[in-house]
């Protein structure tokens, strides 16, 4: 049988291991990226390597995140980054330059190549025919010294696009819909593909929008092909030379296969606090809103903003609303200014943020209390925009902007316009916010601030594992609840002992100095633990409070990577019925601890009251040996 896109691209950078659903297979990275708030980490672990100059084609560090400088903290963070990465061979984008993933398909994605990024969304470049996976920064960093980056093969699911969108109906609209299918857990373990003669009328950012919201489905990466359309995008970003045509073998075989006809969608929207909360724009009906936000990594392109300045022309924002608008990188914002649009939202009384991911992180524009906020991003979970009270409904750019207009959640197809927006056939290409490696590494000195300090380091496993349930956790607790990301918090993303203070406590407030108290033990969660952003603090902080074990229903990859590179057993319950037996301020004790991760899958555990608890540990050889030593950077070390 033929190939599809994925295990072609998997096949051609297969180091070692088989292409067999569920088996550990090893992988050759082309590119990295790494952001702001998860870069210095990162970096500061590729330094703990020894590694001179990075190996692989391209490394790129942005900053995007932490962009609010209330004090030094941030400063100092990113001039750590931009030196360190002058000195180690790694391309600098300024800050201003523009979100991630947006200039990083502008100027630097190549179809057919894998990306590996330390960010949760880095599967944007799948828009562009690129094999693109987030993961956590231990792992980027290995990647960029020329290590495999390991993963189970995923299986592949092919979502068949069928017809054409009718506008005002999007893009976004699709991923939602996708969502509504499958759900935030509905990817986990899985590529998806995307086919069919519904792709050829989606231009590159469309499809951008969607492979960037796979991520809310557990993906590992998703993925269309490259094609005209790809070309035709690199060749207006003067880049043609690096495409490269990649479609399925028209005997491909998937795993799953789900058909999606384009044009029976209708606006969409992802009501509170789940991206798979899915409703009809239609049925949500016209409630009043507080705040919209047009932007992110998610919709922030050129034809996303062309597409909000054409219908803000000649407008008024409605009195009740407050309209912030961020595009996604210098390019776009230039582009914008030149031509009149940006005049044309300025005017309707949209107020312009910088090119970087602002809102979307919680850093500034939070909403008011009890607040109505419609955002064109890609989550939406409580708190994450920093009013715990607020409810975000996630859009279309055409819905937000409708709406924004009208003062209460609008069906943008009662609006009258001309909605397509067509690719410019060039790009206006300015790439000086772009700082290259220093020809001579030897001659930069690498700056660090006071507020960088060295990253925790676990023990090596010890023989008997005891330990406290410091907290029971309910499904789908996420990254941004284990450790939260707000402004105020972000500039100590270099400083994971004063950040540990506040791990977990939208949860629970008390649970930093219970875990400091009982010097450490074990979280109790649900199904799908460990959601969402990629941030390797979810995994950094527990481990400089000590925690030994995260037990659950289930994990998210990126998560359950980040705790086995942390040294942090990630166990999950045989038998369902035990989580409901488990409670808070029960003991538990693993006897035999390394004997038991050696021998088998199965890890026993015991209550002090004498209930024997059967454990998995979905873990290969590899991973189990990272384990044992108490972190992969102890592994890295011992080797």
């Amino acid at each position: 049988m033929g190939l599809n896109i994925a295990k072609k691209i998997i096949k051609e950078h297969l180091l070692a291991g088989e292409m067999v659903a569920g088996e550990q297979v090893s992988l050759k990275i082309d590119q990295t990226l790494t952001q702001d708030s998860t870069g210095t980490m990162a970096y500061l672990q590729l330094e703990a390597m020894g590694i001179d100059q990075v190996k692989t084609k391209r490394s790129v560090a942005y900053v995007d995140h932490n962009m609010l400088q209330e004090g030094f903290e941030n400063a100092d963070d990113h001039k750590y980054i931009q030196t360190v990465a002058q000195k180690h061979g790694i391309y600098f984008s300024r800050p201003g330059n523009g979100i991630c993933h947006q200039v990083h398909l502008e100027r630097f994605g190549v179809p057919g190549q894998t990306l590996l990024g330390s960010d949760s969304h880095t599967p944007t470049g799948g828009g562009i025919g690129m094999l693109a996976m987030g993961a956590g920064g231990l792992d980027v960093a290995v990647a960029m010294g020329g290590g495999a980056y390991n993963i189970n093969m995923p299986k592949v699911v092919n979502v068949c696009l069928t017809s054409k969108l009718k506008p005002p109906v999007a893009a976004k609209d699709i991923i939602l819909a996708v969502l509504a299918k499958l759900s935030v857990k509905g990817g986990v373990g899985k590529i998806i593909e995307y086919s069919g003669p519904g792709v050829a009328s989606l231009f590159v950012p469309e499809r951008a929008t969607i492979t960037n919201m796979g991520a809310e489905l557990g993906a590992t990466t998703s993925i269309f092909p490259s094609d005209a359309t790809t070309k035709a995008f690199l060749r207006a970003q003067k880049r043609e030379a690096d495409w490269l045509p990649l479609t399925a073998d028209d005997d491909a075989e998937y795993d799953e296969i789900l058909e999606i006809d384009l044009s029976a969608l209708e606006p969409l929207t992802a009501a509170p606090h789940s991206p798979d909360n899915v409703k009809k724009v239609a049925d949500v009906g016209p409630i009043h809103i507080d705040q919209v936000a047009i932007g992110s990594c998610t919709n922030s392109s050129y034809q996303d903003m062309m597409k909000a300045a054409r219908l803000l022309k000649g407008e008024t924002v409605a009195p009740n609303v407050s309209l912030v608008i961020s595009p996604g990188s210098k390019q776009v914002l230039t582009m914008l200014s030149a031509n009149g649009a940006l005049a044309d939202i300025i005017a309707s009384g949209a107020r312009i943020l910088e090119a970087g991911c602002g809102p979307c992180i919680g850093m500034g524009q939070s909403p008011a209390t009890d607040a109505i906020s419609l955002r064109t991003f890609n989550r939406n979970f409580k708190g994450r925009c920093g009013t715990e009270s607020a409810q975000v409904y996630l859009v279309s750019v055409e819905t937000a902007v409708a709406s924004a207009i009208k003062g209460v959640f609008t069906d943008p197809r009662q609006m009258t316009a001309d909605w397509q927006v067509e690719m410019p056939d060039e790009f206006l290409i300015n790439d000086n916010m772009i700082i290259a490696p220093a020809a001579d590494p030897a001659t930069v000195e690498v700056k660090r601030g006071p507020n960088i300090k060295p990253f925790p380091l676990n023990t090596e496993l010890p023989q008997k594992v005891v330990g406290e349930v410091l907290l029971k956790l309910e499904d789908n607790i996420t990254t941004d609840q284990i450790m939260p990301s707000n402004a105020k918090l972000l500039p100590y993303r270099s400083n994971v002992p004063y950040l540990a203070n506040f791990c977990l406590q939208p949860c629970d407030a008390t649970f930093a100095g219970r875990a400091k108290k009982a010097g450490g033990g074990i979280i109790v969660g649900g199904e799908n633990y460990g959601q969402g952003s990629s941030r390797e603090h979810a995994a950094l902080a527990p481990l400089q409070l000590g925690i030994k074990a995260v037990i659950s229903k289930s994990f998210a990859r990126i998560h359950k990577s980040n705790l086995i590179n942390s040294g942090i057993l990630p166990l999950t319950f045989k038998n369902l019925a035990d989580y409901d037996a488990i409670k808070q301020g029960d003991e538990l004790t693993i006897e035999d601890a390394r004997a038991q991760v050696k021998a088998a899958n199965t890890i026993v555990a015991k209550q002090a009251s004498g209930l024997v608890l059967e454990l998995e540990l979905a873990c290969t050889q590899k991973e189990k040996e990272i384990l044992l030593a108490g972190g992969k950077i102890n592994q890295m070390r011992q080797k």
